[in-house]
């Protein structure tokens, strides 16, 4: 009788890269993946410009066993391929929010995505939580570029509910647990390059003043210095290249007004944001070097476009931005409005001087070399529009030579007698009180 040959079931060889801080969350998200999952856990961060002590994500990574650690320099990415046109298309959500942390989310999306096809990973992770809108920007972004790679979100399947219980958790596991400037457990921060901001703790209460110890990039204006610093922001084809004249790379460029703007007290935002899953949540935000940016850009664009493709853009605004902060970044109606926002970017050229002074921006001057603006057309020396037929056609039309009275349909305008009624108002005579 033959003997069975039995042969021994090959161990799978599988994988899960997780999307890491090297913070608290993330940590014990990372401890809790390798005890609920049969997989290799491999840690990548996106540096994109936030406080990084690569050494330390290294060191924390490796305690808990992880063999993988990635760190991946993305910061001129981010500017140029994210921020530069969302400042192009003046995206600002509730008329308050620059979007610094939903504009970063899709490229760590997609960096990630990246590495698990490097590494033939089959599944990613987040450490976003089920209350947050980076779930969702997360989670879009990955099924943007792979559909069938499996999702982990420990925060909507784990049994840990609250901030208590992640303590609780990493003191067992012996997961280092951070401290803030007072001793105790921090506030929720997330930071790029862009900006930096601020939940959780006394913040949750919006009848609470936010403290000034939690501001991370910026004076208050009242600490700010008491002579105004100037600077000159140089655009090609919509995008700032330079400063005062001096070519600078895209994050270098932010970097020098990040500092420039955070010490004149500039970029902070005190806000209650409605949030894509319907609720309402209160952050601080500090944008130094992306409030600079958004109100040159506006400036420039301001004597270089014609004023039908500005006011297209400022129609497009509130629902570009609404994409972005609801995570769809990767969609055909994004893509689509980015095409419209892009359509005459050759023509922004030129330069636009701030005067920056404890909170406020000044714009002092805007140069180019466009014919958009004429200053010979607007002079007050010159009232005559003879010289430009485009333009004395346009006004012709407009007004067919015609007083504003007459410019009201006829078929609307009151007639009127001498049986008139004395209660009754003429709309184009002067105002005058009733008897």
């Amino acid at each position: 009788m033959l003997q069975k040959k039995v042969v021994a079931k090959k161990k799978q060889n599988r994988k899960i890269v997780l999307a890491y801080s090297g913070g608290l969350d993330t940590s014990i998200i990372l401890k809790w993946l390798q005890e609920n999952y049969n997989a290799e856990v491999i840690a990548y961060t996106a540096d994109i410009g936030q406080e990084l002590d690569k050494n330390k994500i290294i060191r924390n990574a490796k305690s808990l066993g992880v063999k993988k650690v990635i760190i991946e320099n993305l910061q001129n990415e981010f500017v140029r391929d994210y921020v530069f046109p969302m400042i192009r298309g003046h995206a600002i959500y509730e008329g308050v929010y620059l979007l610094g942390t939903s504009i970063a989310r899709p490229l760590i999306a997609k960096a990630q995505i990246k590495i698990a096809k490097k590494f033939r990973a089959y599944a990613v992770s987040h450490g976003a939580t089920g209350k947050g809108n980076d779930q969702v920007r997360f989670e879009l972004g990955y099924h943007f570029f792979d559909r069938k790679i499996k999702i982990i979100a420990p925060w909507r399947i784990w049994n840990l509910k609250s901030r208590s219980d992640l303590i609780k958790y990493a003191k067992k596991n012996k997961i280092p647990i951070p401290k803030d400037k007072k001793g105790e457990p921090p506030f929720s921060i997330d930071d790029n390059l862009f900006h930096t901001s601020t939940e959780g703790k006394v913040l949750e209460n919006p009848r609470n003043t936010a403290p000034e110890y939690i501001f991370q990039r910026s004076n208050s204006p009242e600490k700010a210095p008491n002579k105004p610093a100037y600077v000159t922001i140089n655009f090609n084809k919509s995008d700032p290249t330079g400063l005062n004249g001096k070519k600078l790379s895209p994050c270098k460029l932010l970097g020098k007004l990040n500092h420039i703007a955070g010490k004149n007290g500039i970029g902070r935002v005190d806000l209650v944001e409605n949030r894509f899953l319907g609720l309402k949540s209160r952050g601080v935000y500090e944008t130094p070097g992306g409030t600079l940016l958004m109100v040159a850009h506006r400036a420039i664009e301001s004597v270089t476009l014609d004023k039908s493709t500005m006011h297209l853009k400022e129609n497009i605004m509130f629902r570009y931005a609404e994409l972005i902060y609801n995570g769809f970044w990767f969609s055909k109606e994004r893509f689509k409005l980015q095409k419209i926002i892009d359509t005459k970017k050759n023509k922004v050229n030129g330069s636009v001087k701030l005067k920056l002074y404890k909170g406020n921006i000044t714009i002092i001057s805007r140069n180019t070399k466009s014919k958009a603006y004429s200053v010979k057309n607007v002079s007050f020396e010159e009232i005559s529009i003879a010289d430009d037929p485009s333009i004395r056609h346009e006004m012709i039309q407009k007004s067919q030579r015609t007083t504003v009275p007459q410019l009201l349909p006829l078929a609307k305008r009151p007639r009127y007698s001498s049986t008139t009624r004395s209660d009754t108002v003429n709309p184009l005579a002067p105002c005058s009180r009733r008897s």
